[in-house]
């Protein structure tokens, strides 16, 4: 499924994004799932839970697509 999310500033950090959009109920849950490498960022795995996204970057987790915009 794709989705479009609108950040307000410069940068969203990837489990606040995760958390934003009910991807994860909790951030303790985004932190795992991001650590266990099963969330991507522009096609490539992401294991850092503090990652700024940008507008134009793609996110993909668990059959989800979000773009940053």
């Amino acid at each position: 499924m794709k989705e479009s999310f609108e950040i307000k500033g410069e940068f969203i950090e990837l489990i606040k994004l995760l958390k934003a959009t009910g991807l994860c109920e909790t951030g303790g849950m985004a932190k795992i799932v991001t650590e266990d490498g099963l969330v991507r960022v522009d096609g490539e795995v992401e294991t850092k839970k503090r990652k700024k996204l940008l507008r134009g970057q793609k996110i993909q987790f668990e059959g989800y697509e979000i773009l940053i915009k």
